[in-house]
């Protein structure tokens, strides 16, 4: 069998865990996932977290919509994940990239989101210049928080905060450096946030 180099497949991943901070944690998360359409993308559960395949578009709608429908039960909720592109070997799935590029995902409830990220651009060794440029985007999209230590503070209206991420994993990658990870930490509807 020929050996994948990265960036050979189209195929966007998404590694998530979904922490509600409730006893009824599991109701939280079934019924988001019974809200949400999936259905174009591949998507597989084990005790530990949740992994979602398919295109970009479909990956970072199902992400979005998943978080969207747990906060809306009010619970604190916490997302922690890592999306990923390029990865070598990443094949399984691929009947998923022939889905139409409409998002089947619509809600636009507003909500409040406090996140962090951090950007990984794999073999890229001018990474640094595209961290700095994409925290600079998120200046430009009003979506910058503050600069902290191994990531950058990212918080606004759940729709702009994705907008801003998918964005962000789309100017990260490059023809030559195809590879990236980005990770992604939220919190929603938490005391802390004042009401917002």
């Amino acid at each position: 069998m020929e050996e994948l180099q990265c960036g050979m497949s189209p195929i966007v991943g998404f590694r998530f865990t979904l922490n509600p901070m409730t006893d009824d944690f599991v109701a939280v998360i079934k019924g988001a996932l019974e809200e949400v359409d999936t259905s174009a993308v591949w998507m597989h559960t084990d005790d530990v977290s949740t992994v979602i395949r398919g295109k970009q578009v479909h990956v970072f709608n199902v992400a979005k919509a998943l978080a969207l429908h747990a906060a809306k039960t009010g619970v604190h909720v916490a997302l922690n994940g890592t999306f990923s592109a390029g990865c070598p070997g990443d094949t399984a799935g691929d009947a998923y990239l022939d889905k139409p590029d409409e998002p089947l995902n619509n809600d636009k409830t507003k909500q409040y989101v406090s996140s962090q990220f951090a950007l990984y651009p794999m073999n890229n060794p001018d990474y640094m210049s595209v961290i700095y440029r994409e925290v600079e985007r998120a200046k430009e999209r009003g979506v910058f928080n503050e600069s902290m230590h191994y990531s950058s503070g990212i918080h606004g209206d759940i729709h702009d905060v994705f907008d801003f991420y998918e964005e962000t994993f789309t100017h990260a990658r490059s023809e030559e450096h195809r590879h990236l990870v980005m990770t992604v930490s939220m919190s929603i509807n938490s005391p802390s946030h004042g009401g917002k």
